[in-house]
């Protein structure tokens, strides 16, 4: 038995929150965790100050029923199986939706990931040819597969990661192993922890922002 890959096209969609136009300063893309959508994940988000900024939300290709055959439908950005094509297609529908917006050389590219999109964004990043002015892991960290080091050149600041000090999957130890894992890379990063559980928060959000080089 023989196992064939062939490329093919897909209608993939994406949510966007706030409006082009001259004073634009900043497109915010973010990534949504495992079994989310990108419709409901982008309310986590409703908060942001979108004075000068666009959010742009892609929806994980792999569309599936949450619980049994019907009910709710959720998305997924990529399973362990046929795991580098689907590395590919997904990073090649992030730049495919950088490439239909209305960006500037002046543009500021923000791009955040959270907990499964951690992952995602962070692969992405190592792979586009975009120039990253901040990148932010909400939730979520660098998988193995990421040269860390290739990301931290072509990010022009800090890499920004964020746990909640409530979060649900992931207890002290495993951060202060997480941190002292990007230590030795000598990764140029700043580790915030915040009041909250496993999600977006608007206010550190905001902070984070306010502080970003894109404003």
């Amino acid at each position: 038995m023989k196992e064939i890959h062939i490329p093919t096209t897909k209608t993939a969609r994406y949510f966007q929150l706030g409006e082009f136009n001259p004073s634009t300063k900043r497109v915010l893309l973010v990534c949504h965790g495992y079994a989310q959508l990108a419709e409901f994940f982008l309310k986590w988000f409703e908060e942001t100050d979108l004075k000068h900024t666009v959010i742009i939300a892609p929806e994980g290709l792999h569309r599936f029923y949450w619980k049994g055959f019907d009910g709710r439908v959720v998305a997924s950005w990529m399973t362990k199986e046929d795991r580098e094509n689907d590395i590919k297609d997904y990073c090649t529908f992030l730049d495919n939706v950088l490439n239909s917006l209305p960006l500037t050389h002046s543009t500021q590219l923000v791009a955040l990931g959270f907990s499964q999109g951690a992952a995602t964004i962070s692969r992405w990043a190592e792979w586009t040819k975009y120039d990253i002015s901040h990148l932010i892991l909400w939730a979520g960290v660098f998988p193995d597969d990421v040269d860390v080091k290739r990301i931290n050149f072509k990010v022009n600041t800090p890499i920004d990661i964020l746990f909640g000090d409530e979060d649900e999957f992931y207890n002290p130890d495993q951060l202060l192993e997480l941190q002292n894992y990007l230590s030795e890379k000598k990764l140029n990063f700043k580790f915030t922890s915040f009041k909250g559980k496993h999600k977006v928060y608007a206010q550190p959000l905001n902070k984070l922002l306010q502080n970003s080089p894109s404003t």
